[in-house]
């Protein structure tokens, strides 16, 4: 078995698994799109630029949801990105996030990565949330805590669930302990082929509400 990309500790939502020789396609299925909602928290940013990191500056709150919706605008589209110090990127053969733990100062460089979709559904301070619609290799980390420098402010990750990666969506999915209950046969038959569809990303989630597909994708 494999899987279709791994979530951080803190996430919920949709974990795709690969089985038998459909592990091969791992790394396709890596480059499609992914749905997140996110909440966003500001007021201080975290060596890890989630909630799980020790707060590393602290800063006033944006001055109102109409700023925050200006400073979106820049991080939409093909940005230059740098990736989180608690990171899985390799630095000299070693993840990032090895680096970090051992005290070592960590540099990693920007790149370029796709957010297709940036919208704010809620701001209710200190925290705002967001639906993120992105490409492969993009830190939502990154952009919560990009999102507060950007306003003045500082802002950390405090919540995350991914809701789609290509055509699978979370509405479809099963808990891992309500899957091992169900039994072999349930298992096996829940199994879809992966082909070219699997990694083309539903046009809802690009022209429907950002509400609407939050709402539907369950709470965070």
């Amino acid at each position: 078995m494999g899987h279709g990309g791994t979530l951080d500790p803190l996430a919920t939502g949709l974990l795709a698994l690969l089985v038998g020789e459909t592990t091969r396609a791992t790394e396709r299925l890596h480059t499609a799109p992914k749905v997140y909602d996110a909440l966003v928290r500001f007021g201080t940013e975290t060596a890890t630029d989630d909630r799980e990191g020790g707060t590393t500056r602290s800063a006033a709150l944006p001055a109102s949801a109409s700023r925050i919706e200006a400073a979106l605008a820049p991080l939409r589209g093909a940005i230059l990105q740098v990736p989180p110090a608690y990171a899985a990127v390799k630095i000299d053969g070693r993840r990032a996030y090895s680096l970090a733990r051992s005290g070592e100062t960590v540099s990693l460089a920007a790149r370029e990565v796709q957010v297709h979709r940036l919208e704010m559904t809620e701001w209710s301070p200190p925290d705002a949330r967001l639906l993120i619609v992105c490409g492969s290799g993009t830190y939502v980390r990154s952009i919560a805590r990009d999102l507060g420098r950007a306003l003045g402010s500082a802002a950390h990750l405090a919540v995350l669930r991914r809701l789609a990666i290509g055509a699978l969506d979370v509405a479809d999915a099963i808990g891992i302990e309500a899957l091992r209950a169900a039994g072999h046969d349930a298992a096996v038959a829940r199994l879809r082929v992966m082909n070219d569809e699997t990694l083309v990303l539903p046009r809802r989630y690009l022209d429907e509400a950002a509400g609407k597909i939050v709402a539907a994708g369950g709470r965070t």
